[in-house]
């Protein structure tokens, strides 16, 4: 290649890089900063203390990667969000065992710690919302997008998730932005809380449903809409389209309309 015309396009590329400010260190960064966090909390071989303090490093490199102002105090979040780590690890041992009373094929919490994709989703989101409470750029989106790659769960750091809460085999299951989901709910793989109408004019408003209480939700159903609202105690049928409220210990089911025309020999 003539050295004009490969000059000319490494200066096309740099004028169109110009046009965006992308650091791809912070993505490598904050995934290990999730691996980090999950093994201080919940690996036994992990020093608390030890692992505390490259948690606090960690945190502080991924500050200055972020923070793109100086005036920003991006490094002051480390001690409030440390002092939520104990109120974060006691609400997911409450899911863990929530998840073992649920589900017949869980023989053990230390199963559901390992094995469970969903309450990896689930601590991801729990580590990312609380962070997120703090106005950090970037790095809440980026924890749940660790576990979006390792789980294929997509939940929304802005969520509001009660406690405990249950994800079975977690594969497919979104939760939106603005979603809100009470205390005891159960979600199976493939369910998507979503938003009825996708419009940038609607950023600031709730888009996404509400779900009471002991309300369960099985496989594939989707429930879209900011002002639906599944009642308390109600349970949502696998494969269900629900854009309207359904009140408390209601059940909702999908009826099939298939039709199989069998081939027959005359």
């Amino acid at each position: 290649m003539p050295l004009v015309l490969k000059q000319d396009i490494i200066e096309e590329i740099k004028a169109e890089k110009a046009k965006v400010c992308n650091i791809y260190m912070i993505k490598s960064k904050t995934g290990e900063f999730t691996k980090q966090l999950f093994l201080t909390l919940f690996d036994k071989n992990t020093d608390v203390a030890s692992g505390m303090d490259e948690l606090e490093e960690q945190f502080k490199t991924l500050a200055d990667l972020v923070c793109f102002k100086e005036e920003d105090p991006c490094r002051e979040i480390w001690t409030d969000f440390m002092s939520k780590l104990p109120a974060i690890l006691k609400k997911l041992n409450k899911d863990a065992c929530f998840i073992k009373e649920n589900d017949p094929a869980a023989n053990s919490l230390e199963e559901v710690y390992l094995a469970y994709p969903g309450f990896y989703a689930i601590a991801i989101y729990r580590l990312s919302n609380a962070l997120l409470e703090f106005g950090l750029p970037l790095v809440p989106r980026l924890m749940s997008e660790c576990a979006h790659t390792q789980t294929g769960t997509d939940i929304n750091p802005g969520a509001k998730i009660g406690n405990p809460f249950f994800i079975d085999h977690a594969t497919g299951v979104v939760i939106g932005e603005t979603c809100v989901i009470e205390d005891r709910v159960k979600v199976y793989q493939g369910v998507t809380l979503g938003a009825l109408l996708v419009s940038k004019e609607m950023k600031n408003k709730k888009r996404h449903p509400t779900i009471k209480s002991d309300v369960t939700i099985y496989a594939n159903a989707t429930i879209l809409g900011g002002d639906t609202v599944v009642g308390e105690g109600s349970t949502i049928g696998g494969n269900v389209w629900l854009t309207k409220s359904v009140a408390e210990n209601s059940r909702v089911t999908h009826k099939s309309m298939d039709k199989i025309n069998e081939n027959k020999k005359a």
